[in-house]
This record gives structure tokens, C-alpha cells and sequence, in this order.
């Protein structure tokens, strides 16, 4: 960055802070001591004794990755400029009337100054229901972020909102382009870290997702780039407790919608018994009761995800996989598939057809048309909240609202009757 206006509402460390910034900028304590305790400002950690440096200073080492603070030293920020007052909406879609009503709450709850929490169901089209809102603050030279905890739903909502909005809009995670002023950012919300009082509107998509989750330090990234006067939106499919617990105490408003954008109900998963899977597969075999369900899937040539829980075993079943079905085309991708862009890319323009995947992709991408086989569901890494997500890839698209969408286990576990039981009364609050 060379231009001085990419620095405005950023944060910066003694040792970040650019030259061109050095005269503009205003400073505050890194650390503030409160009752003999030192607490970091940017991400309000506590500094414990062991956190010391010889010299006797604090540092914080809850966000040393993003530089390192000590109580000696200062943070610097350039306060926030409004931005072109502008009408950026393209999108010339329409909402159903009940994604209508959540974007209608939602503008009146932003108008009496009021945070609120979107509990939605899987599909329910919560991105488009919050195309007005945005657009609203864009109109009027405000600054808006939307946020996720994981990268590959920003990735998707980046598309999706540079297809939608013509204004530039900013991508920001851990391996994206420096960062360029723009009214809209689309980030992880670990880069909130990098900003100080830089947003009217932040909106956090996918709350419920590790690392995200019930995190204070992330929470507190937030409440640092949001302006003294800005507002926050949480969307999610399964509230938490944190947030469950705010909207009790009424300082968060929320607005249910239970029904998907196509008016279907939502996909029910079917547990399936299927024993010694992992064993089968380390032995590169694959068990009778999987070949015959993956037979079946194939003739309806729509698309297939499998998930499963651990990196070693999908590289395995994707070898195993092939060998079975050597027609098929099968790839695997995992947090640490270095072209997993690609893959993903592959699979949803039907380069791919069978995807073996870890959780990476439990959330916030859209397959039309795809079924879901979930391997050893029954596994420990798969939560209530995870199976749930899961299963909201099956049926999104009016064109197939339903699906296959199969829990492979070896004993039920009380993550995958919870799951199933709160997709079932989700149907039942959506007059299903």
C-alpha cells in the first residue's frame, strides 16, 4: 500500500505503522492496567506474569501473530473517512415474502440502533436477505464487513456480492491480496484484528463456526473495528448459547425464519449402521452396504460429497474409491489441499462428480443438486451444530429440493439424534 487513503480505520503496531501514515495518525496505550492487571487493547486479554519480558514490560500473547504489544508501548489508527454516497445494488432478483420480512426487521432494527441475530435455516437465502441492509449503509457513505471464520465462505460471499454490488469490495484472510480501502470487506474474522472503529455495520456469517464460537478475543476483534456507534447482525443456522443468551437479556433482537427460499422443508437425515469402516479402508476395501449406496447415487448422475472426519483416511478412501469405481470421476480436498480452489471448482461445474471432503466445506457453499453421504458420523470432530450444517447441503436448489443425505455410523451418538431431531422440528415450525 503507497496510498495514505488505505490506511484509514486500519490499526497498526510501533512496527507495522507506515511511514507515509506516521503524521496522521493518533496513538492510544497498547495495554490499559486496570485493579494492577494489564489488558490488551486490541484483543482484551489478560497479560498473566508469565507473559513478561525481561525488561519487566507485559506483552499479549493472545494475538502476537499480529505483532507483538507490550505496556510500554502504543497502538496508532487513522480514524475512518466516509465513503462516496452511492446506489452499488445490481442484483435484480426478488426476495419470497418471508425473506422479505427478515430484510424489512432487519432495516428497522438498524434504524432504532438495535444488534440483531438472524437464525435461519439451511438454504433459506440469507445472503440475499441481506442485500438491503447493505445496500442501505453503501447509499449513504457507510462502511460495512461481513465476516466469517472460515475462508472458503468468504471466498463464496465475495463472488457472490462482486456479481451483486458494483462498488469495489475487499477480500481479506490469511493468504489474500493487501488490503484496499473499499465501503465493503469481505474477511475472516481474525483481520477485524487490523482495524480500529472502521465499521457501521459488521455482519457475521456462520457464528456458530469454530473458531468463531463462544471466543471472546474474536468477539472483542469486532467490537474494535465496529464505530462507537455502529451495529452488529449475526447469522446462523444454530444459535449458541452465548447468543441465546444475549437475546434474552434483549440486547439482541432476533428474527427466525424456518422456511428455505423454495418453500420445501428441509432434508431429514437417514442414519445408516455400517461397521469397521475405517479398518476397511486403511485395507483399501470398501464395504458392501457403501459400494451398493454409491451405485445408486451414481445412476441419478447428480453430484456426490462424502464427508469424512479425518485428512489421512480421505486421502486413503479417495485411492480406494477409484479402485472401485474407476469410471467415476473422484477427487479429495482438505484444509490443506493446496488447489483446493480448484477442486471446489471443479466439483460445482460437474468436472468432478464424487468430492470426498473434511468439514472445510460443512458451511456456507452452495452445490445445486447434490447428495451428502456423511462417513463415521458418529465421529467425535462431528458436533450437533456440524451435522446440521452438513445437512443443509442437500435441497437447496428449487430445481431439486430434495436429495439423498445418508449418517454413516457405527453407534448413534447424541450430536446425530439432536441433529436430526432439530431438522425435524425446523420442518415443523415451517408448517411441514
Amino acid at each position: 500500500m503507497t496510498n495514505l487513503d488505505d490506511y484509514y480505520g486500519r490499526l497498526f503496531t510501533q512496527n507495522t505503522l507506515p511511514e507515509i501514515a506516521r503524521e496522521h495518525v493518533e496513538s492510544m496505550p497498547a495495554m490499559e492496567k486496570r485493579s494492577g492487571v494489564f489488558y490488551c487493547r486490541r484483543c482484551r486479554s489478560k497479560a498473566d506474569h508469565e507473559a513478561t519480558l525481561p525488561n519487566g514490560d507485559y506483552y499479549c500473547r493472545e494475538c502476537l501473530v499480529f505483532g507483538r504489544l507490550t505496556s510500554s508501548e502504543k497502538l496508532y489508527y487513522l480514524p475512518q473517512k466516509p465513503f462516496l454516497e452511492k446506489d452499488y445494488l445490481n442484483w435484480q432478483g426478488k426476495l419470497t415474502d418471508l425473506q422479505a420480512e427478515v430484510s424489512k426487521k432487519l432495516l428497522e432494527a438498524t434504524k432504532e440502533k438495535v444488534n440483531s441475530l438472524v437464525h435461519a435455516v439451511t438454504g433459506a437465502g440469507k445472503t440475499e436477505m441481506i442485500y438491503p441492509i447493505v445496500s442501505s449503509y453503501l447509499k449513504t457513505g457507510r462502511s460495512v464487513a461481513l465476516v466469517s471464520p472460515r475462508i472458503d465462505v468468504c471466498r463464496e460471499l465475495h463472488q457472490r456480492f462482486s456479481r451483486d454490488f458494483s462498488c469495489p469490495i475487499s477480500l481479506l484472510h490469511s493468504a489474500s491480496e493487501p488490503y484496499q480501502r473499499t465501503p465493503l470487506v469481505v474477511a475472516t474474522v481474525h483481520q477485524l484484528f487490523k482495524f480500529y472503529q472502521a465499521f457501521d455495520l459488521i455482519i457475521i456469517d456462520e457464528v456458530d463456526a469454530f473458531p468463531f464460537v463462544d471466543n471472546d478475543s474474536l468477539y472483542q476483534a469486532v467490537t474494535n473495528a465496529l464505530k462507537e456507534d455502529g451495529l452488529t447482525i449475526f447469522l446462523t443456522a444454530t444459535s449458541t448459547d452465548k447468543l441465546d443468551r444475549e437475546v434474552a437479556k434483549k440486547r439482541l433482537r432476533k428474527v427466525d425464519l424456518s422456511r428455505r427460499f423454495h418453500a420445501n422443508p428441509l432434508v431429514v437425515p437417514k442414519p445408516l449402521w455400517l461397521s469397521q469402516l475405517r479398518e476397511n479402508i486403511v485395507k483399501g476395501k470398501l464395504p458392501q452396504k457403501l459400494q451398493q449406496k454409491i451405485k445408486q447415487q451414481a445412476k441419478t448422475t447428480f453430484p456426490l460429497l462424502v464427508f469424512i472426519p479425518d485428512i489421512v483416511l480421505g486421502k486413503q478412501l479417495l485411492e480406494v474409491m477409484k479402485s472401485y469405481f474407476p469410471q467415476e470421476t473422484i477427487a479429495f480436498v482438505s484444509s490443506l489441499s493446496e488447489d483446493r480452489l480448484a477442486i471446489v471448482d471443479d466439483f460445482r461445474q460437474g468436472k468432478v462428480r464424487i468430492l470426498i471432503t473434511t468439514t472445510i466445506l460443512e458451511r456456507g457453499v452452495t452445490f445445486p443438486c447434490v447428495d451428502v453421504f456423511v462417513l463415521l458420523a458418529n465421529h467425535k470432530l462431528y458436533s450437533k451444530s456440524s451435522l446440521v450444517q452438513i445437512s443443509g447441503r442437500v435441497g437447496r436448489s428449487s430445481e431439486r429440493p430434495t436429495g439423498d443425505l445418508f449418517f454413516f455410523h457405527d453407534g448413534l451418538t447424541i450430536s446425530i439424534k439432536r441433529a436430526i431431531k432439530d431438522i425435524k422440528l425446523m420442518n415443523r415450525k415451517g408448517g411441514f
